[in-house]
């Protein structure tokens, strides 16, 4: 866990956005964003075995905090953005963008990374904007703005390195101070860090001793070299569950603000996230990405360990998640719990094998989800063929159970994650 100063004190650089700009901001876009609830669940207390108050920016306008900052933002600039706005994003700026764009009135064009996701990118494009598939990551994304902005007088939004929108997303942080009265600790996923740092500005000013920890994945972890060398340092990300704060390299003026303003940070795996997200969706009931489940992920981890007095606020940052990774993480959920399991076998390529193994699941009282064949296995004979299947179980003892049927009838049987994909 890599330790920020949380002092107040400030290094250079680090006076870009004071509590009263998050004020002014906050009270400018009241009327168009969501008051998202800070939710307070007995199933969540018993899981972490604390005081839990749940801020669930997940229910914001177009599905995460990014609404707030893009709001502030554009309000800022007044008549000065005609020709339009650009900016590059993994997906929820983007999304935000088009819709705030589109309350203005202007064109909004965006670049995303290949495979950004098409919860957030088909959203965006129905609101107007118009959008460019880029290789490479959300930094790459932003230089291709930033280029576009210079050469077409298109005005360039940035998705966090920017003062207008850290003290809009701060308002969460205000937010926060107002309907949990015994806050102790707020756990808030950090990417780029206008989020981290917008929350931490609006709540230690006024609260110093509230602890602010961000949470990073380990696939995108930039911030922990970064803080220790005193400059951004580039990291290279690999793929995350947790896209939205996938961010290589932190900011020029987000770095000096967490490095003043957040007390720790703290780096989760892919697992613990999809975990996260199961908890979230099967004991809260709510639909969260990935970036958005790393505090549930850091705590459930013992990576964080939440207040001993008062309420540990966490920070769902985002919504915006593919149905089919929605039905990967409730399958997750419940194999975690034993109501379910997916198991990987092979069975002969010849006609009726595949029905054959059906028959034999069908005998043990399971239910089949899914079934897919896995052909391209390195290992498998040239006259097998690899069968993942996707099962509903009574509880762990039929799962057991499933697994000793199909071996006694010959099968060689693999259990697995319901998020992982057949390697042999």
């Amino acid at each position: 866990m890599a330790r920020a100063s949380g002092t107040g004190e400030a290094p250079a650089g680090a006076g870009a956005v004071e509590l009263e700009q998050i004020a002014a901001a906050h009270a400018e876009i009241a009327p168009v964003i969501t008051r998202t609830p800070s939710l307070s669940l007995p199933a969540i207390d018993e899981l972490l075995g604390a005081r839990i108050a749940l801020k669930a920016e997940s229910l914001q306008q177009t599905g995460s905090f990014k609404a707030r900052g893009v709001s502030v933002k554009l309000a800022s600039l007044g008549g000065r953005v005609e020709r339009g706005v650009v900016a590059g994003t993994a997906g929820n700026h983007g999304r935000a963008l088009a819709w705030a764009a589109k309350r203005h009135g202007v064109p909004c064009k965006l670049f995303v990374p290949e495979d950004a996701p098409i919860s957030k990118t088909e959203p965006a494009a129905r609101l107007g904007a118009s959008l460019t598939r880029t290789e490479g990551t959300v930094d790459d994304c932003v230089e291709r703005a930033r280029e576009l902005a210079a050469s077409d007088g298109l005005t360039l939004i940035h998705p966090f390195d920017d003062p207008h929108v850290i003290a809009g997303q701060g308002g969460v942080g205000l937010e926060l101070l107002e309907d949990v009265p015994d806050l102790a600790k707020v756990l808030v996923p950090l990417g780029g860090g206008g989020l981290a740092s917008g929350i931490a500005i609006a709540v230690k000013s006024q609260r110093p001793e509230v602890e602010v920890v961000g949470v990073q994945v380990i696939a995108c972890a930039s911030y922990p070299a970064s803080l220790e060398q005193g400059e951004p340092v580039t990291v290279k990300p690999t793929r995350t569950v947790a896209d939205g704060i996938a961010v290589k390299r932190p900011g020029v003026i987000t770095l000096p603000l967490v490095q003043r303003w957040l007390d720790e940070i703290a780096v989760v795996s892919d697992d613990e996230v999809g975990d996260a997200m199961a908890d979230l969706l099967g004991e809260a009931k709510l639909v969260v990405e990935g970036a958005g489940a790393v505090g549930i992920a850091a705590l459930a981890g013992g990576h964080v360990a939440p207040a001993q007095s008062g309420s540990t606020a966490v920070v769902l940052s985002g919504g915006n998640v593919d149905e089919t990774l929605v039905g990967a993480v409730a399958r997750r959920g419940a194999s975690r719990h034993g109501r379910g399991a997916v198991l990987f076998t092979t069975i002969s390529d010849r006609p009726g094998s595949l029905a054959r193994l059906l028959a034999a699941v069908g005998a043990t009282g399971a239910s089949v989800v899914d079934v897919r064949h896995v052909r391209d296995v390195v290992n498998l004979h040239v006259a097998e063929t690899g069968v993942e299947l996707i099962l509903d179980t009574r509880d762990p003892e039929h799962t057991s159970q499933i697994v000793e049927d199909l071996s006694g009838r010959g099968y060689t049987v693999r259990r697995q994650h319901t998020t992982e994909r057949s390697e042999g």
